[in-house]
């Protein structure tokens, strides 16, 4: 088997069985879960999976908590989200990985296809998005943010070549927003702050690595005036979202709408720090 699996889950019902289902090789499965009040807890226990409960406070706190509270049966963790699934072709280049005890990554980053409306959206979501995903947690130090979490490690990060598909609208409209209205409040805070330092990062938007010039243009992007329509046409328009067809003009206004919540609020953080009404 040689690799643990750990799920963070917050009433993910929908979404669990077909993780679970895609998961079924493994031998050590954890769900840490964040007091769900649907059927999550039941449905991860029949699968055999150990749950732990910790009340949600960040998205860093949790996947800590998961990686450094909690013994595994091996020495690398691949942790999915519920509405990811892991493809045979995925599980078995981890599997190679974890196999090697040369290995020197402390974690490494993975791929995505962002599925929505039954379609891989591949434009539309700024295709390749690499996200981390499989860790060594004796080589995990800490995250940083508290949402969209990046992890620090004592050894060097990997890339992997294989993808996982990410059903991230399975929940429905609602949960997106409830989710997004959540990741809005965070991302204003950056915006806030970035705007108090008045300093843009030349060496992060001009650096080789593309996980770091995205954080890079991300800052740079907020000094952009209208930004909800420069992301939408940023997507749409010169990313070509318009080749993934009704889906991905639908994609690429829900994401100007979520920009747009990022925006209001950060104009309420920026009034309220000059003690102007809202």
């Amino acid at each position: 088997m040689v690799i643990s699996v750990c799920i963070l889950t917050l009433n993910e019902e929908r979404n669990l069985p077909a993780c679970l289902a895609a998961l079924r090789w493994c031998d050590d499965i954890v769900v840490v879960d964040s007091f769900s009040t649907d059927r999550t807890v039941d449905i991860a226990k029949k699968a055999g999976a150990r749950v732990y409960q910790r009340a949600y406070d960040s998205e860093k706190n949790q996947r800590m908590f998961a990686l450094k509270e909690i013994t595994y049966k091996y020495d690398w963790v691949f942790m999915p989200d519920a509405d990811e699934i892991a493809t045979d072709e995925l599980v078995a280049e981890m599997r190679a990985i974890a196999a090697d005890p040369t290995r020197p990554e402390s974690f490494f980053r993975i791929r995505y296809k962002n599925m929505f409306m039954g379609r891989w959206i591949k434009h539309s979501s700024l295709y390749p998005t690499w996200m981390t995903r499989f860790y060594r947690p004796d080589r995990i130090i800490r995250f940083d943010r508290d949402e969209h979490a990046i992890p620090v490690g004592d050894g060097p990060e990997g890339r992997l070549n294989e993808h996982y598909l990410h059903f991230s609208f399975n929940n429905g409209l609602r949960a997106w927003y409830e989710k997004h209205n959540r990741y809005s409040c965070s991302e204003a805070k950056e915006t806030f702050e970035s705007h108090c330092g008045a300093v843009i990062p030349w060496h992060k938007i001009l650096s080789t690595r593309s996980e770091v010039r995205r954080r890079g243009l991300k800052s740079l992007s907020m000094r952009i005036p209208f930004r909800p329509t420069a992301r939408f046409i940023y997507m749409y328009v010169l990313r070509g979202g318009f080749l993934d067809g009704l889906e991905g003009y639908h994609y690429c206004r829900l994401i100007a709408a979520y920009e747009y919540m990022i925006v209001i609020k950060t104009m309420e953080m920026e009034r309220r720090a000059q003690g102007l009404p809202v």
